[in-house]
């Protein structure tokens, strides 16, 4: 499937944040401007506290942060674009194994570097500040008002694989599919990402990597592949002051792998049937287990996943992949994480409808429940690209497909 025109379902997922009448989530998050319309920060030196208890939810939690105030610019630099990759996204070359006591006989496997990850601040600040620099264009009559732009993919390829969780270690995790850079394994970093661009994505700008677990067919043990997989980068606030582009590089996680909890008809964060028309998003009728939803008419399985909005400005990991983002709330980004960036949302279409024997997860094959559902994404964009999209469509809150203004 191809998603050229409209989304695959006009439908909210159980669980989905409220929407206003511009299909805006309710109680998402807006920064306080400082300076010159925007924070960028970029002190990669200080590694703060964990701060981010509210990013271990999957949605957005609508009285996560109060508003920022009296955060620094840095200094005006040239409003050029850098486009190579940050140097703190290298392979790390102090990071080698070895048995204490004992003197190794071979050069050991470089392992990618984890943990607090600083972002390259030369490169974050020649971003930001040719993103300031950035008017918006002209917009063409007809251009709807959801401030977002989109990336639209077809299934990659399929290892047990985790540059993010398990960098460096092939096979370490469960299986994995893939969307995005068809380049990606367990060793990537994001130098490998501006080296390696071939993608199944659209547009071919965004050279990112996105994941999630596999599913399978609970009656044949048969991996179900998706169809069609959206990502989305929009705002959840109703306005968009203060917006900056996505940093190249930024790793994060949505959802938790080890949550193994039973899914019923109406549970959160559940997968669901998307439709056009009447029916029912929890199915028709239940897996034998009532995890999983058979899907009445034409409805498909569908799973939708939203990541924070909300950077702390200095780091593009952390040692739990979630502490250096933040789910913004009553329009405001939390004073940790001041910096307000596009919001990722996953909609993921699968060719299914439903049986009762149901479906489980790569990471719960045993409690076959869809609670362990997690996505994980590796950003890596053309900057100018990205800073343009975001510019026109996030900023100016006006929907954008593609390539560009959606008519």
């Amino acid at each position: 499937m191809s998603y050229e025109s409209p989304p695959p379902s006009r439908h909210r997922p159980p669980g989905w944040p409220a929407r206003n009448k511009l299909g805006m989530a309710a109680g998402a998050a807006v920064l306080l401007v400082v300076a010159a319309g925007g924070v960028y920060l970029g002190n990669g030196g200080v590694t703060p506290e964990p701060s981010n208890a509210a990013n271990a939810q999957q949605y957005p939690s609508p009285s996560a942060g109060q508003p920022q105030s009296g955060a620094a610019t840095p200094d005006s630099a040239s409003p050029t674009v850098s486009t190579s990759p940050s140097t703190s996204a290298a392979p790390s070359t102090s990071a080698t194994p070895s048995t204490a006591g004992t003197a190794s006989t071979a050069a050991a496997p470089t392992i990618p570097a984890t943990g607090w990850i600083p972002v390259d601040r030369a490169a974050w600040r020649a971003q930001a500040d040719a993103y300031q620099a950035l008017s918006i264009d002209p917009v063409p009559t007809g251009v709807g008002n959801l401030p977002e732009f989109r990336a639209d993919c077809q299934y990659s390829h399929r290892l047990p694989d985790d540059p993010i969780v398990a960098p460096g270690l092939p096979g370490a995790s469960h299986m994995h599919s893939f969307v995005g850079n068809k380049a990606v394994d367990a060793s990537t970093v994001a130098g490998d990402l501006t080296k390696f661009t071939a993608t199944s994505c659209k547009p071919v700008q965004d050279h990112s990597a996105y994941w999630v677990p596999t599913l399978y067919d609970n009656a044949t043990g048969k991996p179900v592949e998706t169809t069609g997989f959206r990502v989305y980068y929009r705002s959840l606030a109703k306005n968009s002051t203060g917006q900056m582009p996505m940093p190249n590089g930024l790793r994060m996680i949505s959802g938790d792998a080890k949550k193994k909890k039973p899914t019923p008809r109406g549970a959160t964060g559940q997968f669901y049937c998307a439709f056009y028309g009447p029916g029912d998003l929890d199915g028709v009728a239940r897996s034998t287990n009532g995890n999983w939803p058979i899907c009445g008419g034409d409805a498909t399985l569908h799973f939708m996943m939203q990541f924070p909005d909300c950077w702390d400005g200095s780091h593009l990991d952390s040692p739990n992949h979630k502490d250096h983002v933040a789910y913004g709330g009553g329009n405001a980004c939390p004073p940790s994480h001041p910096v307000r960036i596009p919001a990722i949302t996953f909609d993921i279409q699968y060719p299914a409808k439903g049986t009762p024997a149901g479906y489980y997860l790569s990471s719960d094959k045993e409690g076959k429940s869809a609670s362990s559902m997690h996505g994980d994404a590796f950003v890596m964009w053309d900057v100018a690209t990205m800073n343009k999209r975001t510019k026109n469509c996030v900023l100016g809150r006006r929907t954008c497909d593609n390539y560009g203004y959606q008519k």
